[in-house]
C-alpha cells in the first residue's frame, strides 16, 4: 500500500509538472502554437461586438467596449485573451454577467474556468484602445493589424484560424468620414460628433478587421460592383485622369478571378480608401481596402511602367480576397501562400488589360531583381520558414515572399499545365472556402492533377533557401560544330540542392537566333538538342526570364547583348550580368561600359530600368571615388545628350531619375538647376510635383550654392497639405548644416518621431547618401543598436527598411567592420534580425572583395 502511494504521490507530481509546463506555453509572450492549436480546438462561433469612441484630439485616449460571443468545448485551461497594452488600459472585465479581477499576464487577459460554461460564453471588456497599430493623425486615423496587430488594439484571439464575424460601431467628430469591413446601418448624430453603426461582417481572421476614420473625401461608381473610395489627394487633374481607371482596374480584377477561380466575389462590399502616409503599397483588409494615396493617383506625366505598377497593385490587392481573406493560411508560417497567389494572379490579370506590354517581361523584372538580393545574402531563408510563435511573424515577410515565391509558382505552372494547374487551384478555393489551409493542403490537391512528385519538387522550391548557380562544358568538333554541350547545377550556398526547372538557351548567330528548351532535373543535364549545331557567336542562357539563378557568361564577349533582337532576352542577359558581377565572374569595369552602352542604345523602358539601375549600383557601391570622379563626366554626358534625343517620354523618365542621381559635379548641377527652376524645358519629358521635389532634394544633398533657397520654395509650394509635411518632416535630413542632420538622427531614438515610416526611410536614404557618408558614418552603430526596438515598435517592413537606408547603404571597410563588431558584442542578437541585417548589408559584404579586386 505505500508503494502504491508512492507511485501515485509520483504520478501527481509528474502530471502537475506536465500540467504547468502546458500552462506556461500557453500564457507565454505573443502567441505561441501551443496555445494556438489549443484555441483552436477550444474556441468556435466566435463574434466580435466592439465599439470605438473616438475624440477630437489624436493625444485623447479612445474609449472603447468590447462584447465576445463564443462557444467552448475545452474547460481544461481558463479562456486567454491576447491584449498587448498596458494592464491600466483595461477598466472592466464581466464573463457571463459576472464581474471579474483584472488578470493580465504577458499580453494576456485571463478568464478563470470557474466563470466558463462548456457550450455558449459571453465576455465583456470595458478598455482604452492602444494606439501602436490606430495610425492617429491630426485629422484621421486608420487601423493595420496584420500580421498580430489585432491585439495591440483591442482584446481578441488574435490567430489566422480563429476566423469571426465583426459587429462595429464608431463615434467620430461629425465632419469626419469612416469605412469599416460592412455597410453603414445607422447613423445618429450627437453634438459634434456623430455614431457610425455597421453591419455585421462577414467571416475574417483578426489581421483583416480595419476601419478607417477621419476628414475625406468619397467617390462611389458602379462599373459592376458598387464600390466607394475615400481619398483625401486633392488635385483636380489627379482625381480626373485617375478614378475611372481606379474603378475599372478593380472590376476587371474581380472579373478575371472569378472566372479563374470559378467562383463568385465572396464578400459584401469592395470599398477602398486611399491614405497619403499608408505604410504599405496596400493592405488587403475584407471589404476596406488601404492603398498609399501615391500609387493610385497619378497624372498625365505617369510612365507606362507607373501605370502598370498601379494595375498590378490593384489586382494584388483583389486577389487577397480570394487568396487570404477567403481561404486563409491555418498559420504565419504559411503567410507567403497568401502574398505568392496575389502576385501571381495580379501578374495574369495584367496580360488582358495591358495587350500590348510583354507580360514576361513584365513578370521579370517585377520579381527576379528582388528575389535574388535577399536569396544570393547570408540572410537568405527557405519561401516556408518555421514560426514558433505570432509575435516574431513580421519577420517573415521580405522578397524570398513576395519575389521568389511567384517565381517557383510559375515554374511549378510549367511543370504540371496550366490547365492542370488552374483545376487544381479551383479545387483548393472550393474546399477551404471561408476556412483555413496549409501548404500541404495546396500540395495534396496538386497532386492529384500531376505526374510531378509534388512533394519532391516543393521540398527544395519551398523548404530550401538559395538558388543555383550554373556552369556549362561544351566541346566543339574541327568543323566547329558542338560536339557536347552540358550544363552543371551547383547551390551557391554549397549544399547538395538542386532546383528542377525549365528554361531556354538562345544560340545567336549573325542572322539568326536558335532557341533550345532545356529540362533541368539532375546536377548535370546532356543538351542533346545542341548536338551537330554549328558554334554560335554566342550562347544567351535562361533567353525566356524563366530560369532561377546564375547562368555562364563569357565575360570577355558582352558586346552581344545590347544587339540581341528580343527584349526579354536583353532584360535576362543584363541581369544576369549584374549578378556575374556580384559574384566576381565580371569585373566592375566592364560591366558598366556593356550598361552604357544599354543606356545609350535600349528602347524598352522595363530592360532600361534594370540597365540603370545596375549601372547606378556599380557606381556609387563598387567604384573608389577616384574611379567615380573619371567616369562622372562621361557618364554625365551621355545621359544628357541621350535626353536631348528623339525618345519615348517613357524612356526620358528613366534616363532623368539616372542623370538626377548622379548630376553632383558643378556642369550637372547647373542643368538640374535650370529643369527644376523650369528655366530649361528637356523635350518630350513629362515632370510632376514629385519630380520636382525629388530634384530639390538631390541639389541639396549635392550641396548646390543655393540649396536653402530650393528647399524653401519647395516647401512652400505644395497645394497639399499631407505633402507639405512629408517635405518638412524630411527637411532636417536635407539641411547642409552637419549639426541639424545629426539631430534628426537623434530624434529618431523617439519612437513618436518615426510613426510615419516611409517618410523616416527617405530622410536616413538622405542622411546616409554616399555623398554624405563620411560624415554620417558615425550613426551606424546607433541604427545598429536601435534595431531590436525598430522590430518591436514598427510594421512589419520597418526593420528591413531602416536596415537599408542606414548601414544598407554603406560600402567601406568601416562599415563593414561596425558590423562585425556589432555582431561579436551582440552574441544573443535575434536571429531573425540578424538575417535581415545580413540581407541588407549584401552589397556591403561584395563590396568587400570586389573593391579590394578593383585595387
Amino acid at each position: 500500500m505505500k508503494i502504491f502511494y508512492s507511485l501515485l504521490c509520483f504520478f501527481i507530481l509528474i502530471f502537475n509538472s506536465f500540467s504547468q509546463s502546458k500552462a506556461n506555453e500557453l500564457f507565454e509572450n505573443g502567441v505561441s502554437e501551443q496555445l494556438a492549436h489549443f484555441r483552436k480546438k477550444q474556441i468556435s462561433d466566435l463574434q466580435y461586438t466592439l465599439f470605438f469612441e473616438i475624440p477630437n484630439q489624436k493625444a485623447e485616449n479612445i474609449n472603447s467596449n468590447l462584447i465576445v460571443n463564443l462557444s467552448l468545448s475545452d474547460l481544461s485551461q481558463p479562456l486567454i485573451l491576447d491584449f498587448k497594452e498596458k494592464t491600466s488600459n483595461i477598466k472592466t472585465v464581466e464573463a457571463n454577467g459576472k464581474k471579474l479581477s483584472i488578470v493580465h499576464e504577458n499580453g494576456h487577459i485571463i478568464i478563470p474556468i470557474s466563470t466558463l460554461v462548456s457550450g455558449k460564453n459571453t465576455v465583456s471588456i470595458s478598455f482604452i484602445a492602444g494606439n501602436l497599430s490606430l495610425n492617429r493623425n491630426d485629422d484621421f486615423l486608420y487601423t493595420l493589424l496584420v500580421p498580430d496587430r489585432a491585439s495591440t488594439l483591442f482584446p481578441c484571439f488574435d490567430q489566422p484560424d480563429l476566423k469571426a464575424t465583426y459587429k462595429l460601431r464608431l463615434s467620430v467628430p461629425k465632419d469626419w468620414s469612416v469605412l469599416a469591413g460592412a455597410d453603414v446601418v445607422e447613423k445618429l448624430e450627437k453634438g459634434d460628433f456623430t455614431s457610425y453603426t455597421f453591419g455585421e461582417s462577414d467571416k475574417m481572421s483578426t489581421y483583416l478587421f480595419s476601419f478607417v476614420a477621419g476628414k475625406f473625401k468619397s467617390a462611389t461608381q458602379k462599373p459592376g460592383l458598387e464600390m466607394t473610395m475615400l481619398y483625401r489627394e486633392n488635385s483636380p487633374e489627379k482625381f480626373r485622369v485617375s478614378a475611372d481607371t481606379i474603378f475599372n482596374l478593380h472590376q476587371q480584377s474581380l472579373d478575371f478571378l472569378e472566372k479563374y477561380t470559378n467562383y463568385k466575389f465572396p464578400f459584401q462590399k469592395l470599398d477602398f480608401a486611399s491614405i497619403p502616409v499608408f505604410q504599405y503599397g496596400g493592405m488587403e483588409h475584407v471589404g476596406a481596402i488601404q492603398y498609399r494615396e501615391s500609387t493610385l493617383f497619378l497624372d498625365n506625366s505617369a510612365t507606362d511602367t507607373e501605370k502598370l505598377n498601379r494595375a498590378k497593385l490593384i489586382a494584388h490587392e483583389t486577389s487577397h480576397m480570394w487568396f487570404g481573406d477567403l481561404v486563409t493560411m491555418k498559420w504565419f508560417d504559411d503567410v507567403w501562400m497568401k502574398e505568392v497567389f496575389a502576385n501571381f494572379m495580379a501578374d495574369k490579370i495584367m496580360n488582358p488589360i495591358f495587350p500590348k506590354v510583354n507580360h514576361n517581361l513584365q513578370f521579370f523584372t517585377a520579381h527576379y531583381p528582388s528575389a535574388f538580393a535577399e536569396d544570393r545574402s547570408l540572410g537568405t531563408h527557405p519561401i516556408k520558414q518555421h514560426l514558433a510563435n505570432l509575435k516574431d511573424a513580421g519577420s517573415l515577410y521580405g522578397a524570398i515572399i513576395y519575389n521568389k515565391a511567384p517565381i517557383m509558382m510559375r515554374q511549378l505552372e510549367a511543370s504540371m499545365g496550366k490547365e492542370a494547374f488552374q483545376k487544381g487551384i479551383q479545387k483548393y478555393i472550393q474546399k477551404y472556402a471561408n476556412d483555413n489551409a496549409d501548404w500541404n493542403n495546396l500540395v495534396e490537391l496538386l497532386d492529384a492533377e500531376t505526374p510531378l512528385d509534388m512533394k519532391k519538387w516543393s521540398d527544395v522550391w519551398v523548404n530550401k533557401s538559395g538558388r543555383a548557380i550554373f556552369m556549362d562544358q561544351i566541346e566543339y568538333d574541327t568543323k566547329n560544330r558542338i560536339k557536347s554541350f552540358e550544363i552543371q547545377q551547383k547551390a551557391e550556398d554549397k549544399s547538395e540542392n538542386i532546383w528542377p526547372q525549365v528554361f531556354q538557351i538562345g544560340l545567336v548567330y549573325a542572322k539568326e537566333v536558335k532557341v533550345l528548351s532545356i529540362n533541368i532535373n539532375d546536377k548535370n543535364t546532356v543538351v542533346k538538342e545542341a548536338i551537330g549545331i554549328e558554334k554560335p557567336l554566342a550562347i544567351v542562357y535562361n533567353y525566356n526570364g524563366f530560369g532561377y539563378g546564375v547562368f555562364p557568361l563569357d565575360g570577355n564577349n558582352l558586346n552581344y547583348i545590347a544587339d540581341l533582337k528580343d527584349e526579354m532576352a536583353r532584360a535576362s542577359s543584363y541581369s544576369n550580368l549584374y549578378e556575374n558581377t556580384l559574384i566576381g565572374n565580371v569585373s566592375p569595369e566592364k560591366a558598366f561600359d556593356c550598361f552604357l552602352k544599354g543606356i545609350q542604345t535600349e528602347q524598352n523602358e522595363l530592360v532600361l530600368r534594370i540597365v540603370s539601375g545596375s549601372l547606378n549600383t556599380i557606381y556609387w557601391r563598387f567604384f573608389t571615388e577616384k574611379q567615380q570622379n573619371k567616369l562622372q563626366k562621361k557618364l554625365e554626358g551621355v545621359l544628357y545628350e541621350r535626353l536631348q534625343a528623339n525618345l519615348s517620354s517613357n524612356i526620358k523618365k528613366t534616363l532623368f531619375g539616372l542623370f538626377s542621381s548622379i548630376a553632383y559635379s558643378n556642369s550637372a548641377k547647373a542643368s538640374l538647376y535650370k529643369v527644376w527652376n523650369r528655366e530649361i524645358s528637356i523635350p518630350n519629358l513629362k515632370l510632376n510635383e514629385d519630380d520636382y521635389t525629388n530634384m530639390a532634394m538631390n541639389l541639396a544633398i549635392f550641396n548646390h550654392s543655393k540649396a536653402d533657397e530650393i528647399l524653401e520654395k519647395t516647401r512652400t509650394s505644395f497645394t497639399n497639405p499631407d505633402k507639405q509635411k512629408r517635405f518638412e518632416f524630411l527637411l532636417p535630413s536635407l539641411s547642409k548644416d552637419e549639426s541639424v542632420r545629426n539631430a534628426f538622427m537623434e530624434s529618431l531614438k523617439d519612437d513618436a518621431n518615426r510613426e510615419k515610416e516611409s517618410w523616416v526611410s527617405v530622410g536616413l536614404a538622405n542622411v546616409n547618401h554616399p555623398l554624405r557618408q563620411e560624415s554620417a558614418q558615425k550613426y551606424i552603430r546607433f541604427s545598429l543598436d536601435l534595431v531590436d526596438e525598430i522590430q518591436r515598435t514598427g510594421d512589419i517592413f520597418f526593420p528591413k527598411d531602416w536596415l537599408d537606408n542606414t548601414v544598407g547603404k554603406y560600402s567601406s571597410k568601416f562599415a563593414f567592420d561596425e558590423v562585425q563588431r556589432f555582431l561579436k558584442e551582440n552574441p544573443n542578437f535575434s536571429p531573425i534580425l540578424k538575417r535581415k541585417l545580413f540581407q541588407a548589408t549584401d552589397l556591403l559584404y561584395k563590396a568587400q572583395n570586389i573593391k579590394k579586386e578593383t585595387e
